[in-house]
């Protein structure tokens, strides 16, 4: 169902049903993460050529390669710096002297750092016996409605109620690819329509959710640029908003990037968390980039939990972040 509200009458709007979520085919069965990376492993691979054919000898020309093939990767300099500093100390330790033991040791510290960002999101009702409210940012572009929908779909068929709000109103057809979500996945959405200021919009949704005793409410809000300063305090007010319903919520700000930007994921993370307590992270389309060693970058720089990443278009392509698989299909 999408609910509308005009905010210049004193009663709600009638609600208007949404058409019945159209029949579709099965979704394909979920492609192995190896196969979905294969843009960046590939590209490391490229990188790393020589020294897969060869075998060579651990020496400092060996470690120059393997910076070279991590920075293509865009891991980044500074996170890259860090992993070859580790791998020298590893080496020194463990007397590692061929490629193979190399890879091994590489392979273990990059799980290690991806490790410490690997928490997934727990969703509780809080105390006050409200909604959990996922509240959703991230720059026009990075996949954030697209993510909604998935997360939808997801906390429906693991038997929770949602709720979606259409905060997302100043960009064109934003609220209606979020209520075409809500008809494809059969979760229900509140919008004001296109203009709407998204604030109001999402504290309607969260009081709706009060009084439907629904589970979890997802609000999309508007996208904007990281450097964009009035825009981004109008974010601001948006969380600042939501707690005026729940002290205690947004229980979650998910914070949506687009890994084929590479490290300027690291810029959106700073500016977004200087506005908003930025608590979790999806970082989406790895599946068409070979930048997706930027995932390390961000653990290494900020240490936000990870809570998904994206690799592809389909509802199960949003998949809870495991370091170890992450790992596998990013190396050759």
């Amino acid at each position: 169902m999408i609910f509308k509200r005009n905010r210049n009458k004193q009663t709600e709007a009638a609600v208007e049903q949404a058409p019945a979520p159209a029949e579709t085919a099965p979704e394909p069965t979920p492609q192995p993460l190896r196969e979905r990376m294969r843009a960046t492993r590939q590209q490391i691979a490229q990188s790393l050529k020589g020294m897969v054919n060869v075998r060579r000898r651990i020496d400092e020309d060996v470690l120059e390669e393997l910076e070279t093939a991590l920075l293509v990767a865009d891991v980044g300099a500074q996170t890259t710096g860090t992993i070859l500093d580790e791998l020298r100390l590893r080496i020194k330790r463990s007397r590692l002297d061929d490629f193979d033991a190399l890879m091994g040791a590489l392979k273990d510290y990059l799980t290690d750092m991806a490790n410490k960002v690997a928490v997934p999101l727990t969703i509780q009702r809080p105390a006050s016996g409200g909604p959990f409210v996922i509240l959703v940012v991230g720059v026009n572009g990075a996949g954030k409605t697209t993510t909604i929908g998935k997360l939808a779909a997801r906390y429906k068929a693991e038997g929770k109620s949602v709720l979606l709000a259409a905060g997302d109103s100043y960009r064109a057809a934003a609220c209606e690819q979020l209520a075409e979500w809500g008809r494809r996945v059969d979760v229900p959405v509140i919008s004001q329509g296109e203009g709407a200021d998204s604030a109001s919009v999402i504290f309607d949704t969260v009081a709706a959710a009060k009084a439907r005793n629904i589970d979890v409410v997802i609000a999309d809000t508007a996208g904007r640029l990281h450097t964009r300063g009035g825009l981004m305090d109008e974010l601001t007010k948006v969380s600042r908003v939501v707690a005026k319903q729940d002290e205690t919520a947004p229980h979650e700000v998910l914070l949506v990037l687009d890994g084929s930007t590479g490290q300027n994921a690291l810029s959106q993370t700073r500016e977004f968390a200087a506005a908003v307590k930025v608590s979790g992270l999806a970082l989406t389309k790895l599946d068409g980039t070979a930048k997706g060693g930027v995932l390390f970058a961000l653990a290494n720089t900020f240490g936000i939990p990870m809570r998904y990443i994206g690799v592809g278009e389909q509802v199960h392509d949003l998949r809870d972040f495991d370091p170890a698989e992450f790992v596998d299909a990013l190396l050759p």
